[in-house]
């Protein structure tokens, strides 16, 4: 299934996507889709459900009916660098032994259309499409066999990174990633089920038309079993915390030369079985 939230920023409602592409709302059923009501149990009964007997809601999913982020109350926005082998090649880097992990700040979430804003003193604003895991059950120290146990679904990221932040200002990744506005979650969040194989979704972002990411989830270095797993080992994994499992090649800091955004420009990206986004770009802040 395709669960998903709409309406204004800070007003969503829980919504579900029927087979005719029409929003069903589901505020009747669960409050939103965060806590508990992301657990298997919870979104089992739901898919149970007829959905045509729902509330059906006015206008068209990304059309004239805003999306919001598909799940809120998160609490961890956890993100692994270098995991595609040729992004890492494209970086200049070598392949990480281990898994880099790295934060995006929860503020920086948005719905998968939002615009996205330049932060002021930005040079070098990116983009990388990601194959994103929602958590529905928690955990710590997960093994990897019963690591997809505890997924919700999977939805789309867009990390969009500030490079000079990143890599040039004495810190963390972490000063690059989370500028506001700089997480667009959705958007839908896709059963597994629903979702397939993720070992084999195609992937791809374009600025303003032309088509710069052209990847595949197959050449995923660490994979989503895994990644869980490892995450698990540092922190308990909570309903609703996301982990954003990387970007392949073809990022604006890997062009020769490298291509960043300035504002003005339209990024339109995806991932096979997820959906779409588009995001317009606003310039800087001065």
């Amino acid at each position: 299934m395709k669960f998903l939230r709409y309406g204004p920023a800070g007003q969503e409602k829980p919504g579900v996507l029927d087979d005719d592409g029409n929003v069903r709302d589901l505020s009747a059923v669960i409050d939103d889709f965060s806590g508990a009501f992301l657990s298997a149990d919870s979104l089992a009964r739901i898919a149970a459900m007829e959905l045509a007997a729902l509330p059906l809601v006015p206008g068209t999913a990304q059309k004239d009916l805003r999306l919001g982020p598909c799940v809120t109350g998160t609490g961890k926005f956890i993100c692994i660098g270098l995991n595609y082998a040729d992004h890492a090649a494209e970086a200049g880097m070598d392949i990480p032994s281990e898994p880099v992990i790295f934060n995006k700040w929860t503020s920086c979430i948005v719905g998968p259309d939002d615009d996205i804003q330049i932060p002021r003193g930005s040079t070098k604003t990116d983009w990388e499409v990601e194959l994103a895991v929602v958590i529905g059950t928690p955990g710590s120290y997960i093994s990897e066999a019963d690591a997809l146990s505890h997924v919700a679904g999977y939805c789309i990221v867009n990390d969009v990174s500030e490079r000079a932040f990143q890599i040039e200002r004495m810190g963390t990744w972490d000063k690059g990633k989370g500028c506001d506005t700089f997480g667009p979650v959705g958007p839908w969040l896709v059963t597994p089920d629903e979702a397939g194989d993720i070992d084999n979704m195609a992937m791809w972002c374009e600025v303003d038309g032309t088509r710069y990411q052209n990847g595949t989830t197959a050449t995923l270095v660490y994979k989503v079993p895994f990644l869980i797993s490892y995450c698990s080992q540092f922190m308990s994994l909570q309903p609703g915390d996301i982990i954003s499992t990387g970007t392949p090649p073809g990022v604006g800091m890997g062009q020769k030369p490298p291509v960043y955004l300035q504002g003005g420009e339209v990024m339109h990206l995806g991932i096979s079985r997820l959906g779409t986004q588009t995001q317009r770009v606003l310039p800087s802040l001065k």
